[in-house]
């Protein structure tokens, strides 16, 4: 019975942490839930359910924790809006001296990541930005490692992951600085480039693995850094756009009394404020996400349906005309682009939906979406082929046909599986599953784009 009493307590132990994680409900609140919860697992218990079941059971009638929290928030508005800039009320003081902690590492990288990124300059490279108003290509290459190895720090340190697994980072991130630093790239060159656009995407999978904080190899640990990338993008483009406001009336009111600061602006307040609010916008995601956690799937709702009228419109209108799709790199590049973002919709789409409810309608607009990505991506490689069959490959022709066969697997098996879905013949969970377990496949490929490709087409 002892055994049994310790997993109801470790069960309960872990539905609490989680509940508590919700900054709309007050420890109060928590411990009054708590309550309810034990006098159903009690009742349920002596009505013959074994401890296990009885706490599913309770769970289950108690409704969705998520639900909890957004009616705590409509009835507290105004503690949401205090917990954005204050620590809640309820906060023990060690919760208090915890948080006070946690925002001095916070800004104390993100004072570091603004540094970083004048740090080269001040050592003897060139400028940021050279006289004819271009990023120095030392820069282009290395502007990951000015904030994502510190990003990753964070979240190591923030879920206390251990040693072995902080080596492999610090071992991830060295080995990318060497290849993209040592190796004997052309300037300008296409394997240059290649591996400036794919190593961010690399070492973005590796700060995944340190949010997850060892719950990588689990679906759920993976879905999460979904939601946080997601919620990270939306913090930082509030924050460009108050930082460009910033910057304009700072240009503007030092202009009104004869003073010059646009250089100061380009060279020191745009670029270290950049660096600074990716280390700041992931502190708020992580601390506040339940003020703002709806964000990125009512931005999905909104352009489900436009995405998928665009591509519609685009394979009619190829169709009327008769024109194929010109294989040249900027136009694979925003093809790429076009279907990593009907993808990133996809990903919101299945990370908020109740995986148990019954399809609706959006479900069979967002089937319409991948389908009609998925004719794009066909037509795209069909293009690819016919460009390398007829030139011969390149290192942009291979690297554009690879990723379209990336994206291709992922659609296409997303495709059958929504499908499925809407026909009752499968689980919604199992296109989640699905989506999360192909997460690792973009780091791989992308890691292959920069260490492979230059050696293996010369550098060229």
């Amino acid at each position: 019975m002892a055994k049994h009493d310790d997993t109801l307590e470790a069960q309960i132990a872990q539905w609490r942490a989680y509940l508590r994680r919700r900054p709309a409900i007050r420890t109060a609140d928590v411990e009054e839930l708590e309550g309810h919860l034990r006098d159903q697992v009690t009742a349920l218990v002596d009505a013959g359910l074994a401890a296990d079941e009885a706490f599913l059971v309770a769970v289950k009638r108690m409704g969705s924790l998520d639900a909890v929290s957004r009616e705590f928030a409509r009835e507290h508005s105004e503690r949401l809006w205090k917990q954005l800039v204050a620590a809640p009320e309820s906060a023990t003081d060690a919760e208090r001296k915890a948080s006070s902690v946690e925002v001095l590492v916070v800004f104390g990288l993100a004072a570091a990541a603004g540094l970083a990124v004048k740090l080269p300059e001040l050592v003897g490279y060139a400028p940021l930005v050279d006289v004819d108003e271009e990023l120095s290509p030392f820069y282009i290459r290395n502007m990951s490692f000015f904030v994502l190895p510190l990003l990753a720090a964070y979240f190591a340190w923030k879920r206390r992951l251990d040693r072995a697994g902080c080596v492999r980072l610090a071992l991830a991130f060295s080995v990318a600085a060497l290849v993209i630093n040592v190796f004997p790239f052309t300037p300008d060159g296409h394997t240059t480039v290649l591996a400036t656009l794919h190593l961010p995407i690399a070492l973005w999978l590796a700060v995944g693995v340190a949010y997850a904080g060892g719950r990588w190899r689990e679906g759920g640990g993976r879905m999460d850094f979904v939601r946080f990338s997601g919620e990270l993008f939306i913090y930082f483009v509030l924050m460009a756009l108050g930082g460009g406001v910033l910057t304009a009336f700072t240009i503007g009111a030092f202009a009104a009394i004869g003073a010059d600061v646009e250089w100061f602006a380009q060279q020191w307040l745009l670029p270290c404020g950049a660096m600074g609010a990716i280390i700041v916008g992931a502190w708020l995601v992580e601390a506040k996400q339940s003020v703002v956690e709806n964000m990125a799937p009512v931005l999905t709702r909104l352009f489900t349906p436009l995405f998928a009228a665009v591509l519609l419109t685009f394979l009619g209108t190829m169709i009327w005309t008769g024109s194929g799709i010109n294989v040249e790199r900027e136009v694979l590049i925003g093809f790429d682009l076009l279907l990593a973002v009907v993808l990133g919709l996809l990903l919101y789409a299945v990370s908020a939906r109740d995986p148990h409810a019954p399809p609706d309608a959006f479900d069979a607009l967002q089937l319409l979406l991948v389908a009609s990505a998925l004719v794009v991506d066909g037509v795209a490689l069909a293009a690819i082929a016919g460009r390398i069959s007829e030139f011969g490959f390149s290192p942009n022709r291979v690297a554009a046909l690879g990723e379209n066969l990336v994206l291709l697997v992922n659609l296409a098996w997303s495709a059958w599986l929504y499908a499925r879905f809407l026909r009752g013949r499968g689980t919604f969970s199992a296109l989640e599953r699905w989506q999360t377990d192909y997460l690792p496949v973009y780091a791989v490929w992308a890691a292959f784009v920069v260490i492979v490709f230059p050696p293996l087409f010369g550098f060229m």
